[in-house]
């Protein structure tokens, strides 16, 4: 039997991607799956019913969660949610199991195997799954259209009869996927740009983007592409030098995260006091905690003249272009496990095996099940 792959209308707050778009529905139909879809699963991603070509639609999400061998999702599915899937059914989505600890719980207890996609291992093979690196590049460059719509400056240099007006000074604190996007962005809007990150070895990828790389003495390579987090004396070096930086910016883009943990503190109420006035922060780690000692996330805080912007799940101001690149992410995911319409994991695949959140009724991923037991 063909394997049925489900989708279905995103519930959380402000959540306006779908994690199936016509393209990749399209792809998964040809390698000869079934694909159903909730009505209006993606209209708020500007991709109405009418462009699913070969896909079926319930009306309900109910119906969906309850005939899906397979569910695709953006955010975690809610305990509600899992108690009407099958027993048998896989999950593929972001699950955020540091925070869900109820999720992942109903997951295990009702024998659901869940993929996180969150969890996927960077390893050459698997970029064109990599659904945290695309969602952060557009995290990274709709903070700095953010910050430069925030900003009471230009970002160009403009010479003009009334004479030339400087460019705006901005600066990229984390040069990850979201940094490099930032950098990227802020320099296409024509700004100086300067950027920092404790991965040494992200050096070279800021310099071929034309901004400056500011070197604090600090390097804090990490495993799997990250960073690991900093120690309290490597904190103070990398603050007294940054916080110099900081002083003379006028949009600074805060990008720094350690997966599962609550977002370093970079940028110190301190600092923020010895900024201009106008200046602005954007703090994409919001939702984590923040990079700054002000962020609140969801809110736009002003300090001193300083305005911190603590904006939360930016990809999905995208969400056109953002549920068209995860979805693809997705395919990527699932295509070595369809063969002739139907689902087989390959278990030896270090791809699912890493990836794997429950299964059997356990917690596979050890992190988790140490906080979650």
């Amino acid at each position: 039997m063909p394997v049925l792959i489900g989708a279905v209308r995103e519930i959380a707050p402000n959540e306006t991607r779908v994690a199936l778009v016509p393209e990749v529905a399209g792809k998964l139909i040809g390698l000869g799956a079934r694909v159903v879809m909730e009505n209006g699963a993606g209209t708020r991603a500007q991709f109405p019913d009418a462009a699913f070509k070969g896909v079926e639609f319930a009306a309900s999400a109910a119906a969906v969660l309850a005939a899906a061998d397979v569910l695709l999702k953006v955010q975690p599915p809610t305990v509600d949610e899992i108690a009407q899937l099958k027993q048998s059914a896989v999950v593929v989505s972001f699950m955020l199991a540091h925070q869900r600890h109820d999720e992942v719980r109903a997951l295990r207890d009702r024998g659901v195997t869940s993929f996180a996609m969150e969890l996927v291992p960077r390893i050459s093979r698997a970029q064109s799954m990599d659904a945290l690196s695309s969602q952060a590049a557009i995290a990274g460059y709709k903070a700095v259209l953010i910050g430069a719509n925030t900003l009471d400056k230009f970002f160009p240099m403009l010479t003009t009869a009334a004479g030339t007006i400087r460019p705006a000074q901005v600066l990229v604190v984390g040069a990850g996927d979201a940094g490099l996007q930032a950098i990227a962005t802020a320099r296409r809007l024509g700004a100086v740009v300067e950027a920092y990150d404790v991965r040494s070895a992200t050096r070279e990828q800021v310099k071929s983007l034309g901004a400056k790389f500011i070197d604090t003495g600090v390097s804090a390579e990490g495993t799997g592409g990250y960073a690991r987090e900093l120690t309290e004396e490597e904190k103070r070096q990398q603050q007294e030098i940054l916080d110099a930086r900081i002083a003379v910016a006028d949009v600074v883009i805060t990008t720094a995260a350690v997966p599962g943990r609550t977002a370093p503190r970079i940028v110190s109420r301190a600092a923020v006091e010895r900024m201009k006035a106008g200046a602005v922060i954007v703090d994409i780690a919001a939702e984590s905690g923040g990079n700054c000692e002000l962020t609140r996330a969801g809110e736009i805080v002003a300090h001193n003249g300083v305005r911190i912007v603590g904006p939360v799940n930016l990809p999905a101001q995208l969400a056109y272009h953002a549920s068209e690149m995860y979805a693809r992410n997705l395919l990527n995911f699932l295509k070595p496990a369809i063969d002739k319409g139907e689902l087989k994991i390959d278990w030896n695949d270090e791809v699912f095996a890493q990836s794997c959140l429950t299964h059997e009724r356990a917690i596979k991923h050890e992190p988790t099940r140490k906080l979650v037991a």
